[in-house]
């Protein structure tokens, strides 16, 4: 079909530059985009019969590496050296 109709998975890397201006990037259109994500994500991780830890720990992990990439740069000027 055509390029602007593909979704991500389907575009390949030359045609990545091409089908991103073809896009909306308008705030309602993004907006709408982390909401589909987000039910998506709920709907395969978490609104299971039988689910196990995978989405809460997935969660976690992404907090902890969100949290350590906002404080690198005051743990940076805290690290233990040999030579001062």
């Amino acid at each position: 079909g055509p390029l602007s109709q593909r979704p991500l998975m389907e575009v390949r890397l030359g045609e990545l530059h091409t089908w991103l201006s073809t896009c909306n990037f308008s705030p309602q259109r993004l907006l709408g985009a982390v909401q589909k994500a987000w039910s998506s994500y709920c709907a395969k991780y978490m609104h299971v019969r039988r689910g196990g830890p995978a989405g809460i720990s997935m969660l976690l992990a992404g907090y902890c590496l969100l949290s350590y990439g906002w404080n690198y740069q005051h743990l940076k000027r805290h690290r233990w050296r040999k030579y001062h």
